[in-house]
Order: C-alpha cells, then structure tokens, then sequence
C-alpha cells in the first residue's frame, strides 16, 4: 500500500501464525518495524549494522579531486585543498576509494540500524531497526534478508509505498501479496505497487 496503517502486517503477521512451524517473517519495514507487537518473542541474537564511509588521509592527498566528480550522491567535495566528507550522505559504494591515484581514502564503518532475530513460538521474527537520524534504509534491508534460511519459508512484510526499500524487499521473492484499502486513494496506490510488481517479474 501506499501508506502505513492499511493492514500489511497484520495480513503478513496472521499469515506466519497460521503458517506455525518453521516459518520465518522477515519485518522489512525498517523505518517502523511493528510486527514484534504481535508476536511475543525471546531475543535470539542482535547485529549492529554498518555501511562504510571514506576517511581521508590529509598527508597523502593532494586535492586532485577525483573522489568527488566520482561520487554521484555529492557525499565527498574536493574544493581547494583535502576533501570533506558527508557521511550521512554517503552510499558506501566504495568508488571514491577506487579512483583516488594517492589511496589518500579509507574507508570507516558508520552505523545505521541493527537487526534482531527472536523466537516466537514457532516463528522465527528477523526485525530491522533504522537508527534515528540514518537515512540509508536499502543496506538495513538487505542485512535483515541476509538472515533469512534459504530452506524455511519466510514471508516479508514490506514498507508500504514504491520506495528504495521496497524494491530490496520485493526483490529475489517468489510472489507478492499486495494489501490496500477499499477508497480511491487506495486503488491508486495498488495500481502503482502492482506496475512495480510487474516490473519485477513477481506474481
């Protein structure tokens, strides 16, 4: 759906009860993750996630420059001097490091989020956590699917809307389940995360 509060976790929640044993429900919406509300569940284990972040060597840089007109989203600029690094900014994609000709840049985890695994009777809840202020959600969604067994069934509660993140839940999934409200508004949003879910290839 295009909004919270239309009915995604409880639809993916009951489906998971229902299913019992063995199954595992990846909460993906890591923004608001709520399906711990419903289920009550003991902490297996906790991850703190990270992205890396480039870290400057002012002794071996010489300002070239390259590390900025590299970066697309402007997270290093190079303006007279050693560059400054955003790293609320960054991607971690690891390219400025690659095109620096000094190796003047490092790269430093920076933390984003934590994902906790818990048992909750015969599920198996993954939850992703964004920390406040951390805006890289695709790489915290990843790290929540990353826990995910291969041979188990898992079912994803996805965030609502067509963002980033949803298109890193959606992807790699065997078939899409898509929960809306019965307004215009609401054919609307369906009408769009169906286009995406084509988009896919998904069911």
């Amino acid at each position: 759906s295009g909004k919270g509060g239309t009915g995604k976790t409880t639809v993916a929640v009951s489906l998971a009860r229902v299913l019992g044993s063995g199954v595992q429900l990846l909460d993906c919406d890591v923004e608001e993750p709520n399906d711990r509300l419903f289920l009550d569940g003991r902490l297996r284990e906790a991850q703190v996630v990270t992205v890396p972040v480039p870290r400057v060597d002012e002794v071996a840089c010489d300002g070239c420059g390259e590390c900025g007109r590299f970066c697309r989203f402007h997270a290093i600029v190079a303006v007279d001097g050693p560059p400054l690094v955003f790293p609320e900014l960054c991607h971690g994609c690891g390219g400025c490091i690659r095109v620096c000709p000094r190796g003047a840049l490092h790269e430093t985890p920076r933390r984003i989020g934590v994902v906790e695994v818990l048992d909750a009777g015969p599920v198996t809840l993954v939850e992703g956590r964004l920390d406040v202020g951390a805006a890289l959600v695709p790489p915290l969604v990843r790290a929540v699917k990353a826990h995910r067994a291969g041979d188990r069934l898992a079912i994803l509660d996805a965030p609502p809307g067509r963002s980033c993140a949803v298109i890193e839940t959606l992807r790699g999934a065997d078939a899409v389940v898509l929960v809306t409200e019965p307004t215009p508004f609401g054919l609307n949003d369906l009408a769009q995360a169906l286009e995406v879910a084509r988009e896919l290839g998904l069911p």
